[in-house]
């Protein structure tokens, strides 16, 4: 009797069926909606100029090419923008992530006076911003920081929001006795950080700097705003330029008698370049991966 009720209350009721129905038929759509652009632009950019333009590549790549992407390679101002984006991703992440955390410690300090009162007032920052045009002032006329990666850097060294998730994991994953303990011991505050709380702090330093390295990685405006000389571009500013202002030609090292060959192998090797600027976050995302759910979940616990 007792098994004839669990296999009846096992099964699924039909008002469950449907529903479970429609949500897959529903994520299933979503899924397709938000691959079926990425398998283009790969397949894109492997495919013939001709097969592309004529419209006969609709998922997989028609007449596999790697041409596109060493006219990718071939380009200097590409390269050298790729260059200038790694300096700036590897350079902004670090100070961002020493900035943050030399902020979040002394913050979940119980023992630090006025902690409320400093805790209001950054708060407060998350809700006012200075402004474009003061803040283009301060940046150009005040600290002279034109055509100097230390514009892109310096203006946006902390997020208050990731400050206050890493300040959050301090108070909540590491126990406040391990640093009560450091201070009997005669350790100093800036020992307990770096001999105990930086030690146990790996997922949330990985999440946020992936973050960080991302927002560094796709950021444009700021590079638009400061950087005026070609040499010291991101990656970022050229891609806009070929996808935004269809400077095309500017891909190309060698002039072509085939110049509408040539204009149809712009339009693929926009899809080459989209591929080659994606690459490094692509890299660095699984070696993050395994923390990124804790560290996620760390916001979502009030400190």
């Amino acid at each position: 009797m007792n098994a004839s009720n669990s296999v009846k209350h096992s099964r699924q009721s039909r008002g469950d069926v449907i529903f479970e129905t429609v949500n897959v038929i529903l994520l299933g759509l979503i899924a397709l909606i938000i691959i079926y652009p990425l398998v283009y632009v790969v397949s894109a950019s492997f495919s013939d100029p001709i097969a592309v333009t004529a419209g006969r590549m609709v998922l997989w790549p028609v007449d596999v090419t790697v041409d596109n992407y060493v006219q990718v390679f071939k380009n200097a101002s590409i390269m050298t923008g790729y260059r200038n984006s790694l300096c700036i991703l590897a350079i902004g992440t670090a100070t961002n992530l020493v900035m943050t955390i030399l902020c979040a410690y002394p913050m979940s300090r119980r023992d630090l006076w006025g902690r409320s009162v400093l805790m209001k007032l950054m708060t407060f920052t998350m809700f006012f911003s200075g402004g474009l045009i003061p803040t283009y002032l301060m940046v150009s006329k005040t600290l002279h920081l034109m055509n100097n990666w230390a514009a892109l850097i310096l203006p946006g060294a902390i997020s208050v929001y990731n400050m206050i998730i890493m300040r959050t994991y301090f108070m909540t994953s590491i126990p406040y006795e391990l640093q009560e303990a450091a201070d009997i011991d005669g350790c100093s505050p800036f020992g307990t950080l770096v001999r105990i709380i930086l030690p146990l702090s790996g997922p949330i330093i990985a999440v946020l700097g992936l973050y960080y390295g991302v927002g560094h990685w796709n950021s444009y405006f700021s590079a638009l705003l400061y950087i005026n000389k070609e040499a010291i571009q991101p990656l970022q500013l050229y891609l806009r330029k070929v996808l935004t202002l269809n400077s095309n030609q500017s891909l190309m090292d060698t002039a072509s008698d085939e110049v509408a060959r040539q204009a149809m192998r712009a339009e693929t090797i926009k899809y080459s370049v989209i591929v080659v600027s994606s690459v490094p976050m692509l890299i660095i995302y699984p070696f993050v991966q395994r923390f990124f759910v804790k560290g996620v979940m760390i916001g979502a616990i009030k400190g």
